[in-house]
């Protein structure tokens, strides 16, 4: 199977590292002109050098995904320089820890203004341009927080959970337009937003054991489904949230299946 998305356009927001910066690598290596958001302007001059010298006609802005009126602009802009607008990727997001009764108010405020209500805004910006061509693809991030909380960092998880809704809700607004609207969870990939990769051995360990694939995922992991979403081998997919978390909690105690392969070795047989 071949994806082809050469000459489509899309839009990543949260663009100028982690996730969101492989994310914009992986499509313009697809042959997409992208358009790069991000609120760090160093972060996206760096990014753009890259992307530059695989499809000069990319562009990039500095962007807070809470401002309507910044974003209408980005968009109106970037569509008639462009051609239009094939592919949102809402990507992104911020994250707040806190017990509830610890928490304040501005902490939960601005979780729920960028991940929620910037999703909708970079949504309902794009989705005009997307209704005039007939098609598109609207991709928003979600976290397997959205799935299953964790203490002390709820605050995160309804925000993302509104976000996977929101995503089921729309995917049925604009179908007859042959748009598709899609959510991705990503499970433990070390981000410099949850320093996974500075946590004690120990507690690696523990967050490892549970997961089916022991292992911790990869910006990369992510960039290639939403390269899969984006194409037209995916145009009978909508309204559904996609775990890429390498297994998570798939079964109740995952690493049992490890100790058995270490105890007895790539058969997992008791030779007794």
């Amino acid at each position: 199977m071949q994806i082809d998305l050469g000459g489509k356009v899309a839009i990543v927001t949260g663009a100028g590292r982690g996730i969101g910066r492989e994310i914009t690598l992986a499509l313009a290596r697809e042959g997409v002109i992208t358009v790069a958001l991000d609120l760090n302007s160093t972060d996206l001059e760096n990014l753009s050098r890259e992307v530059e010298a695989i499809t000069p006609d990319a562009m990039h802005a500095v962007c807070d995904v809470r401002d309507a009126d910044g974003i209408r602009s980005i968009v109106d802009t970037a569509s008639e320089n462009l051609g239009g607008i094939d592919i949102l990727v809402n990507n992104a997001g911020v994250v707040g820890d806190a017990l509830v009764d610890e928490l304040d108010e501005g902490t939960w405020d601005l979780i729920q203004d960028v991940n929620v209500k910037g999703t909708f805004l970079m949504c309902r910006a794009v989705i005009p341009h997307m209704k005039r061509r007939g098609s598109g693809r609207i991709i928003n991030a979600a976290s397997f927080a959205a799935i299953s909380p964790r203490v002390g960092s709820i605050a995160y998880a309804t925000s993302k959970a509104a976000v996977a809704h929101f995503t089921r809700g729309l995917a049925g607004e604009v179908g007859p337009w042959n748009i598709t609207v899609n959510a991705y969870a990503p499970g433990m990939i070390p981000t410099a937003m949850n320093h996974f990769a500075e946590l004690p051995d120990d507690k690696k360990a523990e967050l490892l054991d549970t997961l089916t694939l022991r292992r911790w995922g990869s910006a990369a992991d992510i960039a290639n489904l939403i390269c899969f979403l984006s194409s037209d081998q995916a145009s009978y997919i909508t309204g559904t949230l996609i775990d890429v978390s390498g297994g998570k909690l798939a079964t109740q105690i995952p690493s049992e299946a490890y100790d058995r392969f270490n105890a007895y070795g790539e058969e997992g047989v008791d030779p007794a």
